[in-house]
């Protein structure tokens, strides 16, 4: 039985038509004066950390605390404008499958495993109506590494449940390889959906527990059994 269930966002949750990337590199003009500066970084299954300190080493900058605050501090507010005028979209099924989740005789704790900084995830997903679905989760401003915030989610989501959930009782939902190496290095089921750049047959060449067109095509019930 599934008692942690851990979605990511972007390609999994919901599409943006690009506004997380456009106001990255939006960034990198207005603070760096570098405009292609984020072309040459693939952003699939990236914490957002690891974007930026990448930008950082490509353009020769100082990898500092402080100019990484800078960086987000920007980009949210470069956000938050772009999703005001074009919010995207959910992906087909999210919203049915989430509420499928509740009704589980046993529901388990629905939380998050994202690259996104927790601010914008927060912008993301309150576009939509969706951030007040989930109760907790691991974010790209606590850890650069995408394996680690698995572990994050974890610890919070034991602190929540009062009792530590086995691998088998986590389930990590998300539509790129990084994710099911995520939920892999935790040992936890793994859902890789195709609703991101990734298609079912290269999901499947990286051993999930499923792998699906979008989430209409598998249930609750079956994943959480």
């Amino acid at each position: 039985m599934v008692r942690l269930v851990l979605f990511d966002i972007d390609g999994t949750l919901i599409r943006t038509g690009g506004a997380g990337t456009a106001s990255f590199g939006r960034m990198a003009d207005l603070l760096f004066q570098k405009p292609e500066g984020m072309d040459r970084i693939d952003f699939h299954g990236r914490t957002d950390t690891s974007i930026v300190r990448e930008f950082f080493r490509n353009e020769g900058l100082p990898d500092q605390h402080w100019n990484i605050h800078h960086c987000f501090d920007a980009y949210v507010f470069l956000l938050d404008h772009r999703l005001s005028m074009n919010a995207g979209e959910v992906l087909p099924g999210v919203r049915q499958f989430i509420a499928s989740l509740r009704v589980l005789p046993e529901p388990p704790l629905i939380a998050l495993l994202t690259g996104n900084i927790r601010l914008g995830a927060e912008i993301k997903l309150r576009a939509h109506d969706l951030w007040d679905e989930f109760t907790t989760g691991a974010f790209g401003d606590d850890h650069e590494s995408r394996n680690q915030l698995a572990r994050i989610a974890w610890d919070r989501g034991t602190q929540l449940l009062g009792e530590r959930p086995s691998p088998n009782e986590i389930l990590v939902i998300g539509d790129t390889p990084l994710d099911i190496a995520c939920g892999g290095s935790i040992q936890a089921r793994t859902l890789a959906v195709a609703t991101g750049g990734f298609s079912v047959t290269e999901l499947n060449s990286h051993d999930p527990t499923w792998a699906v067109p979008d989430l209409t095509q598998i249930s609750a019930t079956e994943v959480c059994a």
